[in-house]
């Protein structure tokens, strides 16, 4: 039978990730609520790890926790040094920020700015990582860490600071900020290929882009080093899969990546998964897709998802 599918589309406060809106699908089963959230940039294939997780959430459930709360960084996009302080300072608690930085148009003075601007916020116990999603190649990586590691006050680490794992190897080589693996992951063929080429101290896991949580927990146990759960820029369905995954792991050294539900301007649920004290609680939001405010999509937007979806799941034999 076909499923029945609920789809989201809710603008967002500042511009991340080159969006302005962020959409997706919402499908409800016999264990809860699961979301299918590919970017747009993502092939079919690409996105059928993403529908794996989502039939997973809804249909199967997750591992049972084996703690309550789960610490999590604040996300500071691209913006000025006032408005970096801004975030930090109400960010609920969290002492760890992540820091985009290689942005489009953004030079060395700006980043600087920036993590200056949330040490300040942060103070001098805060820890501070930064994430370039890829957008260096290694000679600039290696001359912006050390003037961002010095802005920082000392950097807990960088996020896939070149798009290559032969290039992550050699800025691990040649200066002294642990490197965490992002995209050389989750969008890799071969997620190891990072672990047998000694490129990363450390491997970022996003539930979705994975296949689940039971994938990623299956994962983890391979790559032998530390990891840190964070998201896709989900919903707070899509986030508390990633809080399921954080809350399963057996040692959890770092705060997490998931407190991205602040960046919408509307949730899909009234209780939604953002922190206090710095952490979020261990639990599956409710939706109510009919109410009022509800951040339904337009019929066009909610109609390509729908075909997308559809595609998606004939290509993995899943049910519909």
């Amino acid at each position: 039978m076909p499923r029945s599918l609920q789809i989201y589309s809710s603008a967002l406060h500042t511009r991340f990730r080159g969006l302005d809106r962020r959409d997706g699908v919402l499908i409800a089963g016999p264990a809860g609520w699961g979301e299918f959230s590919p970017f747009w940039d993502y092939s079919d294939g690409e996105s059928a790890p993403w529908w794996r997780a989502a039939v997973e959430a809804a249909d199967v459930g997750w591992p049972d926790p084996i703690r309550d709360r789960i610490p999590v960084n604040v996300t500071v996009p691209a913006v000025d040094g006032p408005r970096a302080h801004r975030i930090v300072t109400m960010s609920q608690g969290c002492m760890t920020a992540k820091v985009k930085v290689a942005e489009p148009g953004d030079s060395v003075t700006d980043e600087i700015a920036r993590l200056e601007a949330v040490r300040d916020a942060l103070g001098p116990a805060g820890r501070i990582r930064i994430d370039a999603n890829g957008g260096w190649d290694v000679d600039t990586a290696l001359t912006r860490l050390t003037l961002l590691d010095r802005a920082a006050g000392g950097l807990e680490y960088v996020e896939q600071p070149v798009p290559t794992v032969s290039g992550l190897a050699m800025v691990r080589r040649r200066q002294d900020v642990p490197v965490a693996a992002d995209e050389s992951i989750r969008r890799a063929a071969d997620p190891l290929a990072v672990v047998r080429a000694d490129a990363a101290d450390i491997v970022v896991l996003k539930v979705q882009p994975l296949g689940g949580v039971r994938a990623c927990l299956d994962l983890a146990a391979q790559v032998g080093v530390p990891v840190v759960v964070s998201s896709a820029l989900e919903s707070s369905v899509g986030i508390a899969a990633g809080v399921a995954l954080a809350a399963a792991l057996p040692e959890l050294p770092y705060a997490c990546g998931l407190a991205t539900v602040q960046l919408f301007d509307q949730d899909v649920t009234d209780q939604p998964l953002v922190p206090t004290s710095g952490s979020l609680p261990v639990r599956r939001p409710a939706v109510h897709p009919h109410v009022p405010g509800w951040p339904l999509a337009s019929d066009e937007v909610a109609e390509r998802w729908r075909r997308r979806a559809a595609r998606v799941a004939d290509l993995v034999g899943a049910p519909q």
